[in-house]
């Protein structure tokens, strides 16, 4: 029991590690978090941690998608009551037997980045609703589950949620554009309704492909989508009077995402501006950890 034991404190602290070392303005949104759902928090954030940077640290694309696929399987494994020596899984499988976490939602951001994953290089989206979509599985379902591992039963919540996770996630995907294109991924995430606007698109043997030769084209796709992420920020918090006080704390990513979203205001929505990579998310890191500490504490988000 005791080797049991260590064993679950040693998978904890590997999520704690993971989530401080790869997502660390959502590290400091967790040790807001009361302690009866922080641990929870933690495994789901290391979760997502492992199925976001799957294809990211893969050598070949191939081999990002088998690991995403051994986490569909490991889900099934887990609530089969199986044993699977991965510390997040084995922190998973105790906060699932804990707090009864929705297998359909655990699998959901999986599925979205496995089938994101199957998508050809030029294979760009048609439409921003897309976009929204695919923030919500991989985003605001991270939320739902947390709010489920708090036991907080909240229509008003969720749906805060949905639109903190579709801002974050919204943002999140215009913060890597740079990083994409150096990967030769040609913005795949700027929407061709988007692209087409703003006169970025470029069609070529049937295939669409999104021009990079004006940055001032590319900055005003940019702002029509942080725009988007902007409305969503607003309607979460239009809703904040009716969210419960016990749910505000798992909306704390809300904080981040309208500090990048000042941020890109700053540098006039030029993604490569290098002062959006300066600390946390463009600010010093005790400035954000401030502002977080000031929303937490007046229960606001």
């Amino acid at each position: 029991m005791n080797g049991a034991s260590s064993s679950l404190r040693t998978a904890f602290s590997y999520c704690v590690q993971q989530v401080r070392s790869y997502d660390y303005h959502h590290y400091l949104c967790l040790l807001e978090l009361p302690p009866n759902i922080r641990k929870a928090a933690f495994a789901l954030r290391a979760f997502n941690v492992e199925t976001a940077r799957a294809m990211d640290v893969a050598s070949d694309p191939n081999i990002g998608l088998m690991r995403l696929l051994w986490w569909q399987e490991a889900i099934d494994k887990i609530y089969a009551n199986k044993v699977i020596e991965h510390p997040t899984a084995q922190a998973l499988s105790s906060v699932i037997s804990e707090n009864r976490i929705s297998k359909g939602w655990l699998k959901r951001p999986v599925e979205a980045r496995i089938n994101d994953a199957r998508r050809e290089v030029t294979d760009i989206p048609e439409t921003i609703e897309e976009l929204e979509k695919y923030a919500e599985d991989t985003v605001s379902t991270l939320l739902y589950m947390t709010l489920q591992a708090g036991d907080i039963k909240s229509t008003a919540a969720d749906h805060a949620a949905s639109h903190v996770g579709k801002a974050s996630g919204l943002l999140l995907l215009l913060r890597s554009l740079p990083y994409h294109a150096s990967r030769n991924r040609h913005f795949c995430y700027i929407p061709t309704e988007v692209a087409a606007k703003h006169g970025m698109l470029l069609e070529e043997g049937g295939r669409f492909e999104i021009r990079l030769d004006s940055r001032e084209s590319l900055c005003n796709a940019v702002y029509d989508m942080a725009s988007l992420a902007n409305v969503h920020l607003l309607k979460a918090r239009s809703l904040a009077g009716t969210v419960p006080a016990e749910a505000r704390s798992v909306l704390l990513p809300a904080v981040p995402a309208q500090v990048f979203l000042d941020t890109l205001r700053q540098v006039h929505f030029d993604v490569f501006d290098p002062r959006l990579a300066r600390g946390v998310l463009g600010i010093s890191p005790l400035w954000h950890q401030l502002k977080l500490k000031w929303s937490s504490w007046r229960g606001k988000y």
